[in-house]
């Protein structure tokens, strides 16, 4: 997984309540970022031995084409 300035911030904002410190982030990063990757592994879309590429965007986090090592 190779993570980008802009994801680890997104998901810093994301992330933090002021609440709740840091405990929202295990969600976010469920939600966001393993749910769709799990998704795109059951459709075929990333193959074993990937890296995956995170960045963010107006939408959220985009979870780039996978390259195989």
């Amino acid at each position: 997984l190779a993570l980008d300035d802009t994801a680890a911030a997104w998901l810093a904002d994301k992330g933090y309540d002021p609440v709740y410190g840091a405990r929202p982030l295990k969600r976010v990063i469920q939600k966001d970022l393993v749910d769709p990757i799990a998704r795109k592994l059951l459709a075929g879309e990333i193959e074993d031995g990937s890296v995956i590429a995170v960045s963010a965007g107006a939408e959220g986090l985009e979870i780039g084409k996978a390259r195989v090592h």
